[in-house]
């Protein structure tokens, strides 16, 4: 019998590079690959890698520089990499690390086998050609189908078409490009009958989904057909961006009982100066207004979002504007990070005077504060009665986790059984990071 190979996966940034993840383990295993969780033995190391900041760029040539011995000792092990960074670096990645075997970029993973087959050969392969057609969507396994699962993104929409001044999606993702309805729909129930139980609908910017066709649903009407299919009970989508976030759209939080109460709304700043020269298309009031009206279709509603410290131009002025929005807006969560700028951005031109010694107290500041807002917002729902997805063992091994409608983390006692059902749990403490709770009925 024919040994298994195996692949080892290292995944860096968003919920995208995630769900690209399971697709190459999908694709690898239909020509022979397992996984593994160790490096040492693996025949194929592959890193889906993440450009949205330097900082996770400079984190990807670090853990692939470790790689380098690996290969010395094995030459015929096959390392690839892929994702963003493959994407923007192209044939220079292949010059920086010569030990490197194949460059799949953002829109090639359905290329990978043929690529690793040929790097088995001896070959060195590189393609990062962007593919402008939805029907590059359904050239992959529907991940999760066969082992069922609990939880599973499925993506609906890749790409963006806003160019803000600091974001490189559009040049690593390319263009908005949305899949056909009926792929989405058909993907979820085939999911549902596996054992799914809670689908993220997953695109760079959900909220412009629209095969722009006659008779083709946009975002609102597409989440009122999955919230139909037998079988889930759980529906969320990300990421949002604030400009496009419709009316139609606020009122899914009313209408639709499975759509869970939590959307994540990136304000990136909170000063409208700043906010213009970022190229974000709204006001501070206009932001502000989007959150009244989603409070407001849903008491209750987690929020999430996204801060940038340090933009070119930003002030202790305007800091302290985004300081006040941040208290306005009370976040359950806050990403936030230092400026970094990105080549080929419109940002990256900008005159910058501020040091990085001023930067790094600001986002200190910030997140200090939110570290407050966030434990005390936890630490207000106990004695609440909280509908918890179970998705499986905790960490530790001896609770389960899973989490509440507002997206917050839940360790609980249970029986493993519970895996895929939401369960009433009444929350007994309220942590920096978690909820801890019991199950009062199951």
């Amino acid at each position: 019998m024919k040994q298994e190979k195996l692949l080892y996966l290292e995944t860096f940034g968003c919920q995208m590079n995630v769900s690209d993840s399971e697709k190459i383990v999908a694709l690898l295993k239909g020509i022979g690959y397992g996984e593994t969780s160790e490096a040492a033995q693996a025949d194929l190391i592959l890193l889906n890698t993440c450009s949205i900041r330097a900082t996770a760029e400079n984190r990807m040539y670090g853990h692939l520089g470790k790689f380098k011995s690996l290969k010395k000792r094995k030459p015929e092990l096959i390392i690839g990499v892929g994702g963003c960074v493959a994407q923007q670096e192209g044939e220079q990645l292949l010059r920086k690390a010569p030990f490197v075997n194949l460059v799949f970029g953002t829109h090639n993973l359905q290329l990978l086998p043929e690529m690793v087959r040929a790097a088995a050969a001896g070959k060195r392969r590189i393609e990062t050609t962007f593919i402008d057609n939805e029907e590059r969507f359904d050239l992959f396994p529907i991940t999760g189908a066969e082992e069922g699962g609990v939880t599973r993104f499925v993506t609906v929409m890749q790409g963006c078409d806003n160019f803000c001044s600091y974001c490189i999606v559009p040049y690593v993702r390319g263009r908005e490009i949305s899949r056909k309805a009926e792929k989405v729909v058909q993907e979820i129930a085939q999911l549902a009958a596996a054992g799914v139980t809670e689908v993220t609908l997953l695109g760079q910017n959900v909220n412009s989904y629209d095969l722009k066709s006659p008779g083709e649903p946009d975002f609102p009407e597409l989440l009122h057909m999955v919230a139909q299919i037998e079988g889930i009970k759980r529906l969320r989508f990300t990421t949002s961006h604030p400009k496009d976030i419709s009316e139609r759209l606020i009122s899914c939080f009313a209408e639709i009982p499975k759509l869970a109460p939590h959307i994540h709304l990136p304000a990136q700043s909170g000063s409208d100066r700043i906010l213009a020269a970022m190229n974000r298309g709204y006001t501070r009031a206009q932001y502000l207004e989007k959150i009244a009206a989603l409070k407001s279709a849903c008491p209750g509603i987690q929020i999430t979002g996204d801060i940038i410290v340090g933009f070119p131009g930003e002030d202790e002025a305007a800091f302290e504007d985004t300081l006040s929005l941040v208290e306005e807006v009370q976040y359950a969560d806050l990403f936030s990070f230092i400026y970094s700028p990105r080549p080929g951005t419109k940002a990256a031109e900008l005159p910058d005077d501020a040091r990085r010694a001023e930067k790094q107290p600001r986002l200190e500041r910030l997140q200090e504060r939110q570290r407050q807002v966030t434990l005390g917002r936890n630490q207000s729902m106990v004695g609440t009665v909280q509908q918890v997805l179970v998705e499986g063992p905790s960490t530790s091994g001896e609770e389960l986790f899973g989490r509440t409608g507002g997206n917050r983390g839940t360790i609980m006692m249970g029986e493993r059984s519970l895996a895929g059902r939401v369960v009433d749990v009444r929350i007994i403490e309220g942590l920096q990071t978690l909820l801890r709770g019991e199950i009062i009925n199951a």
